[in-house]
């Protein structure tokens, strides 16, 4: 009896040891909502470090979570702006629904935006520099590409996961009762069952799977005197693909895939983040433009009031004839529609800006003129050259008429770095474009689904294997295994029912040859773009120098005219269309010279040599450290 007792025990021992170990498993898979999303950040930003480094060769910090003070959020607030909800501030300012599982999150941590001051009743005065870095904290499309990286790293992991071991567990008791009288028995007998079950899983990457479980059960009379007994079973088992489906490039497919998927989309990102930079230089410029084209208007506005004004004086003089003070007249009221006009679209342009770089377009925001005057003063000196040497020309003897005329092609004398030899800016883009990387990773996965839809189209030979250990029903609680049940099973599926897998192959092959021109169509398009990007150097550089001539000779004609009217010696419309034709020459003039700078982003983006940080600054590209010439 007592040998009985003491096996009992020990067997109760055992199980309490088995029954905390299925516990500790619950245990470590019952985490918190918070924990979950934090080992999913974790695991996310693991991988996309490991894939910058070897898809970019360096890494930086990216991260989904959106701070509470973005500038968008904060214009808002201080500048008393209007919105429909919560939601437009931001998800940490949403009220927590019902069940919701984290109080705490979304967390309204601070952003950099936090260091730009807002004045209630001021406008925000933004540079380029300043655009860039709000953009890219405040971007909805910024943000959705980032979204997007981290995505591919979930679902990296997850196919990732289908190779690690698999534990399932679960522990159940139920108590029964049996009040029948029988000789013997006195009073309700109860027994009680508890069983406990573990299972391990793993996927092999040659295809095999093992699966190896374990369960006890227990079983106790809870009457006095009441037996005891424990049951053990043990059920491994493996499945190994000979044929089909056999192969570590086969079974590891969607891993794999899943791998280059991550490079892909961090390869994309880069490729946006220049786009979206060039993007918001581009209408940063534009905006600028339309400035300089206001205060232009303006100007060319005031001077048709004062001619206006002039040809009434000398007409009431008698200097004049109606005719021509009613073409002043119009003169100046075409004047103040086009000055009207000028300042409509820059608030257009402007209010389309900051939704580019994600503010509210009704925020009060101005831009830093100082860009512009930046931008505009190699054009201001090259005006004043040009007014120096057509001083120096007017003494000089003029060519008969019939002179030979002699055309002088552009030529790149006071070319910009990058108006490169178009052979070495060619190379530089086929061998930088991110996106063409892409698209030849591409073409490589194309393969290999070839190489996939071919397996399935094998015999399917499988071999299993099982064993079964039981030691159940044993009163005395010993836990010996006294043997145990194997077997082997062989299954062969010939092939010979394959229509869908046949249409899947030879669609494979069509899927490569549609990568291949895709491959084709981006190279040419490159090539097309780099040969665009030069020309448009060439000719914004062209246009440049023709219109800051043409400002000079508008300049001198304006003065000319007025000096000639004041001596009776010319018409009020002379004086008009001069001043005409110098406002045409100094908005032509601002837009060369912002056309230029925009072809130097442009033609840096399309080679792919335009660095983008994690702040969304730009590192240009330096031609002169590669001893490129141009026009060479």
């Amino acid at each position: 009896m007592r040998s009985t007792e003491r096996t009992v025990r020990s067997g109760w021992r055992y199980c309490a040891a088995i029954f905390a170990l299925c516990g500790s498993l619950i245990l470590s898979g019952c985490r918190s909502p918070e924990e979950y999303r934090e080992r999913a950040d974790r695991t996310a930003r693991e991988i996309i470090e490991a894939k910058q480094q070897e898809a970019l060769g360096k890494t930086e910090p990216l991260s989904i979570d959106r701070p509470k003070d973005i500038l968008r959020r904060r214009l808002l607030e201080e500048q008393g702006l209007p919105y429909s909800s919560e939601a437009s501030l931001g998800t940490d300012k949403l009220e927590p629904i019902e069940h919701w599982p984290e109080a705490d999150y979304p967390r309204a941590e601070s952003s950099p935006d936090a260091e730009i001051s807002v004045e209630p009743n001021q406008p925000l005065k933004l540079s380029l520099l300043e655009a860039l870095q709000i953009g890219a904290r405040n971007s909805r499309d910024y943000q959705s590409e980032k979204e997007g990286v981290f995505r591919a790293a979930f679902l990296l992991d997850v196919r990732r996961d289908q190779f690690r071991n698999f534990f399932t567990s679960a522990l159940s008791s139920e108590l029964a009762a049996d009040t029948t009288e029988a000789p013997g028995r006195s009073g309700a007998e109860g027994t009680q069952y508890t069983s406990s079950y573990t299972k391990v899983t793993r996927d092999l990457t040659n295809g095999a799977v093992i699966v190896a479980d374990l369960a006890v059960n227990l079983t106790r009379v809870l009457t006095q005197g009441g037996s005891s007994f424990i049951g053990l079973r043990s059920d491994p088992s493996i499945t190994i693909p000979l044929l089909r489906n056999s192969g570590r490039h086969i079974r590891t497919e969607p891993l794999t895939q899943a791998e280059r998927d991550v490079v892909y989309i961090i390869w994309e990102f880069e490729r946006f983040k220049r786009t979206f930079a060039v993007g918001i230089a581009r209408q940063y410029f534009s905006v600028l433009r339309q400035m300089d084209g206001v205060k232009n208007a303006e100007e060319n506005y005031r001077g048709k009031i004062r001619s206006s004004r002039r040809s009434r004086r000398w007409a009431d003089a008698g200097r004049l004839p109606a005719i021509q003070v009613d073409q002043a007249v119009q003169s100046e009221l075409g004047a103040r529609s086009g000055w009207i006009r000028s300042q409509l679209q820059l608030k257009n342009s402007l209010d389309a800006f900051k939704s580019a770089i994600g503010l509210p377009p009704d925020a009060r925001i101005e831009l830093d003129r100082a860009d512009l005057e930046l931008l505009t003063a190699p054009a201001t000196e090259i005006v004043e050259q040009v007014v120096r040497e057509v001083t120096a020309e007017s003494g000089k003897e003029t060519l008969p008429a019939d002179a030979e005329v002699v055309l002088q092609p552009p030529d790149y004398e006071g070319a910009g770095p990058y108006e490169l030899e178009e052979l070495a800016a060619i190379e530089l883009a086929l061998e930088n474009r991110l996106d063409l990387r892409v698209a030849n990773g591409d073409v490589y996965d194309a393969q290999r689904r070839v190489v996939v839809a071919a397996d399935q189209l094998r015999a399917e030979l499988n071999l299993g294997g099982e064993a079964h250990f039981a030691d159940d029903d044993r009163e005395d609680g010993s836990l010996s295994f006294d043997g145990g049940r194997y077997s082997a099973l062989l299954t062969l599926d010939l092939p010979l029912e394959r229509t869908a897998q046949q249409y899947a192959y030879r669609e494979s092959w069509i899927n490569l040859e549609s990568a291949t021109r895709v491959v084709q169509a981006l190279e040419d398009q490159i090539k097309l773009s780099i040969r665009n990007q030069l020309r448009t150097l060439l000719e914004s550089r062209e246009a440049l120098k023709i219109q800051a001539q043409s400002v000079a000779v508008a300049e001198k004609r304006v003065r000319s005219v007025d000096l000639y009217i004041e001596a009776g010696r010319a018409e009020i419309r002379d004086l008009l269309e001069a001043q005409d034709a110098l406002l045409s020459a100094q908005n032509s003039l601002t837009a060369a010279v912002v056309d230029y700078r925009v072809a130097e982003l442009e033609i840096q983006r399309d080679m792919g040599l335009l660095e983008i940080n994690a702040n969304g600054l730009w590192r240009e590209f330096t031609p002169e450290e590669r001893d490129y010439v141009a026009g060479q």
